[in-house]
């Protein structure tokens, strides 16, 4: 039976916290992103001197990248409260209002997968966020009326890892909307240096180089890799890791090197060996694979798509020549093969 793979999706609940507890608190600890946190921090410090709440801020990006951290260094750099929430979990108007007349002046209301509100819940918030206020329906049928509630000034930081799904008029509503990009193999050498240190880890500086290189740009993916070349050194080895260590406890972990796990290749496999180098459509690629279709699309399609290893056309999915080359199959000669190289 085929594992999960190790690099994608949230993690084991230990997982979260293992890197809940790595996330920097300031935007001077803050690794990589340089520009990106220029401008965070000129909003800051604008919002700070005008004695104003932060202007709504929406993330995009892929996810592991740090929305959530950077939201909780400027809620942190405003003196303000972080409160966190996300769309899933904002079922009906009445979360959302439960929420919005509960904050204080200042508060940062953080939400997560913001593409994911339902209409109803999204309609509430737009005046919300425009004009500080919270309609209430109170009651059903010919007696319902509606409440108009003030509220106090507050900033609302939305996180998406699918800005094309998040409503224009919703959208429109953000004074900035910024995209977070993936991170340089040095940038996440950095990030695997500081959490071996918070972390008190043996880790030889080649070491950190092989970790970052297969962490698929992502300072998530880095720390989760971390984490299981810790425990493979610490059971296998004598607690300390250099390069040969990290490697073979990643290859103990199925983790290539050139950062793809079991169902990235699983994926590749499928198309290669199944369905002759494609073109597949996503649905039979997925029930090949045992995947969700949206969990193909969302958690392995980026990266191979980023690494060349996959394009998308009109008809289906179709294995590159890098692809084969990685998984060291022959190239057919065909048209087709010759299409794709």
């Amino acid at each position: 039976m085929r594992e999960e793979g190790l690099l994608t999706g949230e993690g084991t609940p230990e997982d979260v916290a293992f890197d809940a507890g790595l996330r920097p608190s300031t935007m001077a600890e803050f690794i990589g992103q340089a520009e990106l946190k220029e401008r965070l921090s000129i909003l800051v410090e604008a919002a700070r001197s005008r004695g104003e709440p932060l202007d709504h801020v929406l993330f995009s990006g892929p996810p592991g990248l740090g929305k959530t951290t950077l939201a909780g260094i400027m809620a942190a750099e405003m003196g303000a409260r972080l409160r966190v929430t996300s769309g899933p979990a904002l079922e009906r108007a009445g979360d959302l209002a439960a929420i919005l007349s509960n904050v204080e002046p200042g508060d940062v209301l953080f939400i997560d997968e913001i593409h994911r509100l339902p209409r109803a819940v999204e309609e509430v918030l737009y005046t919300a966020m425009e004009d500080f206020q919270l309609d209430i329906v109170v009651g059903k049928g010919a007696g319902a009326r509606s409440i108009r509630l003030e509220l106090p000034g507050f900033a609302l930081v939305g996180a998406t890892t699918r800005v094309g799904r998040v409503s224009p008029p919703l959208r429109d509503r953000f004074g900035y909307v910024a995209r977070i990009d993936y991170y340089a193999p040095d940038e996440l050498g950095d990030v695997v240096r500081r959490s071996a240190r918070l972390l008190d880890v043996a880790l030889v500086e080649d070491a950190a180089v092989t970790i970052a290189e297969r962490s698929r740009g992502t300072p998530r993916i880095a720390n989760r890799l971390l984490r299981r070349v810790r425990d493979y050194a610490e059971v296998r080895s004598d607690g300390k890791i250099d390069a040969a260590t990290a490697r073979t406890a990643l290859e103990v972990f199925e983790v290539d090197d050139a950062g793809l796990d079991a169902v990235d290749r699983a994926i590749l496999d499928a198309i290669v060996s199944k369905f002759g180098g494609g073109p597949v459509g996503l649905s039979t690629l997925a029930i090949a694979v045992s995947e969700e279709p949206e969990t193909v699309e969302d958690a392995y399609e980026p990266y191979l798509l980023q690494m060349g290893l996959l394009q998308r056309t009109p008809r289906g999915r179709i294995a590159t020549a890098l692809a084969y080359r990685h998984l060291g199959v022959d190239q057919p000669d065909t048209p087709q093969g010759r299409l794709i190289d």
